[in-house]
């Protein structure tokens, strides 16, 4: 305490002739030499400063451009983090030139809707030739959400300890969740504008076969502008439902219900699975003796194998209106 009093004490005396120096002209034959040198190693400390504070928020910059360029690309945005760190290494580790530090990591944020909080606790063992670190401990909170899918794989990541798989495959969920979002609104949107061929029928067993064969006819290669049918198609919760109905006002109690899930399998990989159902009045199942309606469902993941989701839908809605306007 008393030496760092000295030095201000000191400092305080120095900076008090520096003034003195800057006002008063020196008297002739003073050697000014102690005054130049001290003005030297005040401008040098003072330029070195200025090189590091601007070095720091360059760096500071770059961290922040390349923080918002991760962002952008995975829509994953931290708001809030924070880090403690715990110091585990035991004398006899010391003496064999071993360090272990626990730290403890806390952050929260979202990826697009989606908001997450997340604790992890990451052991690291140094030595004098490497260096190892290991997750120890995973706790994954999400906030409530429609996505059911989710919880069984924010469990299986807790229990991996897998942080990698976490983000990566919230990533890409989130970006089909988004995708199918889309579809279904760019369906429900303008009525059916572009006329399209006549398609034969003589019954409602041909109506559905007609359904799943003409769809080559309608392919979005020949018109890659997509129409909308806000009359034939139905949300029933919203854009953001996982089935999307479709109607025909022509042949009430007909429907055909697209069930869009979207899985996250074992290995934290996402796919979207698409099936069929048929709403058909008991009239239709009596006339189709060939079991069109039966093998519907294999029918459609056929087509979504060769034609796509989104065209394999704008078939099957094409289809409808074309039966509808016969």
């Amino acid at each position: 305490m008393d030496s760092q009093l000295v030095e201000a004490r000191a400092l305080e005396a120095e900076i008090t002739a520096l003034r003195r120096a800057c006002v008063e002209p020196p008297a002739p034959g003073e050697d000014t030499s102690r005054v130049r040198k001290s003005f030297r190693e005040i401008y040098q400390a003072d330029s070195e400063g200025w090189e590091l504070s601007k070095d720091l928020r360059s760096h500071l910059g770059h961290l922040e451009s390349e923080l918002q360029f991760l962002s952008t690309l995975t829509g994953i945005s931290i708001r809030h983090y924070s880090k403690k760190t715990e110091d585990l290494t035991s004398t006899e580790m010391t003496e064999k030139s071993i360090k272990k530090v626990l730290q403890r990591h806390r952050l929260s944020g979202n990826c697009h809707m989606i908001t997450f909080q997340l604790e992890f606790q990451l052991l690291e063992i140094q030595n004098e030739e490497s260096l190892s670190s290991v997750i120890t401990d995973l706790s994954i909170i999400m906030e409530p959400t429609e996505y059911s899918e989710l919880s069984e794989f924010v469990s299986r990541a807790e229990e991996r300890r897998d942080l990698f798989m976490f983000f990566r495959s919230l990533h890409f969920f989130v970006e089909w969740c988004e995708y199918r979002k889309r579809t279904f609104k760019r369906f429900k949107g303008l009525s059916l504008t572009t006329p399209l061929p006549p398609a034969p029928s003589t019954n409602l067993a041909h109506f559905m076969t007609v359904i799943l064969s003409w769809t080559l006819a309608a392919l979005p290669s020949q018109n890659p502008h997509y129409e909308k049918y806000p009359e034939a198609v139905h949300l029933s919760e919203g854009a953001s439902s996982s089935c999307m109905g479709i109607r025909n006002p022509s042949r009430p109690g007909f429907e055909l219900v697209i069930v869009w899930r979207i899985q996250i399998d074992e290995e934290g990989k996402v796919l979207p699975k698409l099936d069929l159902l048929t709403k058909v009045p008991l009239q239709a199942l009596e006339l189709d003796k060939n079991g069109v309606i039966e093998t519907a469902p294999l029918s459609f993941r056929t087509l979504l194998g060769v034609l796509g989701i989104e065209a394999t839908l704008e078939s099957l809605i094409k289809s409808l209106h074309t039966e509808a306007s016969n």
